[in-house]
């Protein structure tokens, strides 16, 4: 009985820790890169952006899909009866929607080539 809950304790802990190891996410500081940051670099650390843009003065904004969003709907079903006989309907229940937009980053590249702003929205 000890060795299982020595055993289970090791397994436990191991989980947690792989866990919390797959959970830290890496920030990027946009913000230090303005100014050094080049078009080319953002290409090759996000790959090619979801759409682009090139403005008269060489400006180039472009925009990266950094998280997809959802939209789910689905009918709960329900028990109704009537003098101890019960039905099961499945989708005559309540409605149930819920949506999350898509996240992005939009990086714009100054007609040098260089990071000049930055910023994350969702649509």
């Amino acid at each position: 009985m000890k060795m299982f809950r020595l055993l289970a304790t090791i397994l436990g802990m191991m989980l947690l820790t792989v866990l919390l190891a797959g959970c830290a996410t890496h920030k990027i500081d946009w913000a230090g890169r303005v100014g050094s940051y080049t078009f080319d670099q953002a290409v090759l650390d996000l790959g090619p952006p979801d759409k682009q843009a090139k403005l008269e003065d060489g400006t180039v904004v472009a925009d990266w899909l950094t998280r997809r969003g959802y939209h789910q709907a689905y009918a709960a079903g329900g028990y109704y009866g009537h003098r101890g006989h019960w039905i099961y309907a499945p989708y005559a229940g309540p409605y149930m929607d819920s949506y999350s937009p898509d996240y992005y980053l939009r990086l714009t590249f100054g007609p040098e080539g260089k990071l000049k702003a930055w910023r994350k929205f969702a649509k």
